[in-house]
């Protein structure tokens, strides 16, 4: 399913909102939806690596300066803001790579792409948790004396958790692409079944 322009920056607009309505609430019950994003970003938009991904970097960098900022707090002081948020880059650039690969293999909608969906977004997803928690465990002042003991204990404490809420986010991916390409494929139909009375 190829987007036109002005259908990429719908999408574009979408992901944007999705973003700021989870990713403002980092720190609640809401869970970040930002790494299924770049994925559906990769998929969608893989042409437009020099805008896109640049531009969804830079909005979430500012959604989290806004939301540190308004609870009074430094930015660069926080605790999240430490070498290892540098490290978000190449952990989203991941999620982007594997929606990207993803769109060059996949096509239709069988299992077989069900099955290329799940390795890719599987494989994206570790290489994207492990860069950012390793990151984070090696890199910020918060952890006192890291270790690798301790950091496998803590890689085993958020895995399942951000897992879950990765195959949440990817779950209803799945269904509004399923959704959005049979009603493209209705109003393909009804335009060549109106060309043909006409």
């Amino acid at each position: 399913m190829s987007l036109t322009k002005p259908q990429q920056a719908g999408l574009f607009l979408v992901l944007v909102l999705v973003m700021a309505g989870t990713r403002i609430n980092h720190f609640s019950a809401l869970p970040d939806a930002s790494w299924t994003l770049f994925f559906v970003a990769g998929f969608y938009l893989r042409n437009g690596v020099r805008w896109a991904f640049p531009a969804l970097l830079a909005f979430g960098v500012l959604i989290d300066f806004l939301v540190i900022t308004s609870q009074g707090l430094n930015f660069w002081a926080h605790y999240c803001v430490s070498p290892a948020y540098w490290f978000l880059l190449p952990a989203y650039a991941a999620m982007w790579m594997g929606g990207a690969v993803l769109r060059a293999r996949a096509s239709g909608m069988g299992l077989p792409a069900l099955g290329w969906l799940a390795l890719t977004y599987l494989l994206a997803f570790n290489i994207s948790f492990l860069i950012s928690n390793g990151s984070f465990y090696w890199l910020s002042p918060v952890v006192a004396a890291p270790s690798f003991g301790g950091w496998l204990v803590n890689l085993t404490d958020w895995y399942l958790p951000y897992l879950r809420s990765a195959a949440v986010y990817a779950c209803v991916a799945i269904a509004a692409h399923v959704i959005g390409v049979r009603w493209m494929r209705l109003l393909h139909d009804q335009r060549q079944l109106s060309g043909q009375r006409g």
